[in-house]
């Protein structure tokens, strides 16, 4: 009985540190376990001391602790064991743990293999048998802790950092009060030309403002079919003239437009109010009959129509819509068409604002807020918007149209460059929908507080913009 206790005590000792330690597969062994799991018996958890020590006697059957290791008094046999495995080690071996024992050659065929089966227990066990000794640890309320090699990690592949693609102004279009060509326009800002004046469109003698930088004169001639011209609301006509505009002096003829990737080329053209003059005519027509009404009406007086004919006028199937953030539109509309060229989601961009608002329901309005000027004796020296004696705004109308290109696509059609875009920004003051804050307080406390900053670069200039929203 002693040979016995002396052989069986070291053998257990073994098998307690090897079932603990040892792990399935090829493991770094300098490496904790990826999942631990724990099987807990609620019910255990309130046994009193004395089942305590009643289910301690039973596990160890006999055995005691000496010197922090497990010392039995087994008699060697298969059964008392297997017993000691399945109330004080409730949890399964591996593959390995089996191969490796095997080969040790201990208690031969009744001996070591039938420690956590039968006898014909091969080096693995089957689902049917794992699965009966899972629920049998589980039932004994003992904690289960098992071993499982790490899941493979996920390698997600990062995409390539794109080089940002340069933005470059190849053309200009406008429609405005001081001149429909670009050089007529500077050359009038530059001299001080003002182009507001009294309105001759309508009779505006009720009205307390009586003046506006107003078109005089304007023909579509040449570049809206006449059939439009008559249907469109002057917004949009005063948008296809200055987009078309912009493509001409962009050197886009023809024969270029043919060899153009025409689903990389896109419009985004905004307005503020949109077609409120076929609005107003369609709801006077409809004080007499709906019948007398232009069908065209509806989507006439939306904003994104105007870059939406545009664009069926030249085929171009890239970004088109449009944006309305009042005052700023036309700043919003080129820093998002920059954006569409820098992204590599169009090559050609036509973009800018357009608006056509001098008319009776305009005017009204905007009287009806108190936000016109009444400088109707002066009207050249209405606008001063950083006087102190300022009483409001003049309204105006016009086009102006940008070609941006992508800078190598440019280049390899040999067209004119005027500038580089480099850069913009978005802010609110969020303080008011007319007035600035008092403070000067916004998100524009960058260092540039104007629209528009040039600098030479390369024989052509650089321009960065920041758009204020109201």
């Amino acid at each position: 009985m002693a040979s016995s206790c002396s052989f069986t005590s070291p053998l257990c000792t073994w098998l307690v540190a090897a079932c603990m330690s040892f792990t399935c597969g090829s493991r770094d062994p300098h490496q904790p376990p990826s999942v631990l799991r724990r099987y807990t018996n609620n019910k255990r958890e309130g046994l009193s001391a004395a089942r305590r020590r009643k289910l301690s006697a039973k596990c160890g059957v006999g055995g005691e602790v000496v010197n922090g290791s497990l010392v039995s008094s087994f008699s060697g046999s298969s059964h008392s064991i297997q017993s000691l495995m399945a109330s004080c080690l409730p949890f399964e071996p591996c593959n390995e743990y089996y191969s490796s024992v095997s080969s040790l050659g201990f208690f031969g065929d009744n001996g070591f293999s039938s420690f956590f089966g039968s006898n014909n227990s091969t080096a693995t066990l089957n689902r049917r048998q794992r699965r009966l000794r899972l629920n049998r640890v589980t039932r004994s309320g003992e904690a289960m802790a098992v071993a499982v090699q790490p899941d493979e990690e996920v390698t997600t592949k990062k995409k390539p950092h794109m080089k940002q693609k340069r933005v470059v102004v190849t053309g200009m279009g406008l429609v405005s009060p001081l001149g429909h060509e670009p050089d007529v326009f500077y050359n009038n800002l530059l001299e001080g030309v003002s182009g507001i004046s009294e309105i001759e469109t309508f009779d505006c003698t009720s009205f307390p403002t009586k003046i506006a930088a107003e078109i005089k004169s304007f023909s579509t001639d040449g570049w809206v079919a006449p059939k439009l011209s008559k249907r469109m609301d002057k917004f949009m006509l005063y948008l296809l003239t200055a987009g078309k505009k912009a493509l001409a002096d962009g050197g886009i003829t023809e024969d270029v437009m043919n060899e153009l990737d025409k689903s990389k080329c896109g419009v985004l053209i905004g307005s503020g109010l949109g077609g409120m003059k076929v609005f107003y005519d369609a709801i006077e027509a409809l004080r007499i009959s709906y019948k007398k009404m232009n069908p065209f009406c509806v989507p006439f007086a939306t904003t994104n129509m105007g870059s939406a004919m545009l664009a069926m006028d030249l085929g171009w199937m890239g970004p088109n819509y449009s944006i309305s953030t009042a005052c700023a539109t036309s700043n919003f509309c080129i820093l998002n068409a920059a954006n569409h060229i820098i992204r590599g989601e169009a090559n050609v961009m036509l973009c800018g604002g357009s608006d056509a608002a001098v008319i009776p329901i305009g005017l009204g309005g905007f009287v009806a807020c108190r936000a016109l000027s009444q400088r109707n004796n002066d009207p050249t020296k209405a606008s001063r918007p950083w006087d102190i004696n300022r009483d409001g705004f003049v309204m105006g109308e016009g086009a102006g149209v940008l070609l941006l290109e992508e800078l190598e696509h440019a280049k390899k059609r040999g067209a004119k460059i005027y500038a580089e875009f480099r850069g913009g920004s978005f802010t609110s003051d969020a303080y008011h929908m007319t007035e600035p804050h008092p403070d000067g307080k916004s998100a524009m406390s960058l260092r540039l507080n104007f629209s528009v900053q040039m600098k030479s670069l390369n024989g052509f200039g650089k321009f960065y913009f920041i758009s204020r929203n109201r």
